[in-house]
């Protein structure tokens, strides 16, 4: 932010344009033209460590997350080196979902980032939330919380305006609050893991 404050004081109009037309250009522009090789290197070769850092992050945990609580339960007879098989053929899924999802849309890194944020907010928040904090949450509750805020908020992303008052991500928020409290206090139609006794500690009661 600092830089990208400096830029505007450095240039003004030139740096103003690139606000308007694609901020991304703002930072790489600077550097490219108001600093030495060896700043550029330094910069580039960070932000490159950062991308490559990120990327195989955001491939790894919702691969190894879907193979392990996912998939694995539905396969219990897999061995190792089959398990092994099938967490790098669902990371080729993903990457591939990735690679078509990023050649489809036209939207800006800035904008995949927030929607990804976005996405967490209305499925993952209150599931996480409630099954730390709320002894009564079920995994019936975290289905329809999921279900609930990815559908509502999905459904007004198409028809909704940058003039609305409600936002989106905001109304899954809600929706997908509502679908925790309700799945979770309505008669339970899936079967629950049993949860691990509670271990007494010596000399305690």
């Amino acid at each position: 932010m600092f830089l990208a404050y400096a830029a505007t004081l450095i240039d003004p109009a030139k740096f103003g344009t690139l606000l308007e037309q694609d901020s991304q250009l703002v930072l790489p522009t600077l550097v490219l033209q108001h600093t030495p090789v060896a700043a550029q290197v330094i910069f580039f070769g960070a932000v490159l460590s950062a991308v490559m850092s990120c990327s195989s992050a955001t491939l790894l945990a919702p691969s190894v997350a879907l193979s392990e609580n996912v998939i694995r339960p539905m396969i219990p007879h897999l061995n190792d080196s089959e398990f092994l098989r099938l967490m790098r053929m669902v990371l080729v899924g993903f990457a591939s979902g990735v690679l078509v999802l990023a050649l489809w849309s036209d939207a800006t890194i800035y904008r995949l980032v927030v929607s990804t944020y976005k996405v967490t907010l209305v499925a993952a928040f209150f599931p996480l939330f409630a099954g730390l904090y709320w002894k009564r949450a079920t995994t019936q509750g975290a289905l329809w919380a999921i279900v609930a805020g990815l559908t509502s908020w999905l459904a007004l992303e198409l028809v909704s305006q940058p003039t609305d008052v409600w936002p989106p991500q905001l109304v899954g928020f809600v929706m997908a609050g509502i679908g925790m409290l309700a799945g979770s206090l309505w008669p339970t139609q899936l079967c629950e893991p049993q949860r691990p006794p509670e271990r007494v500690k010596d000399g305690l009661a």
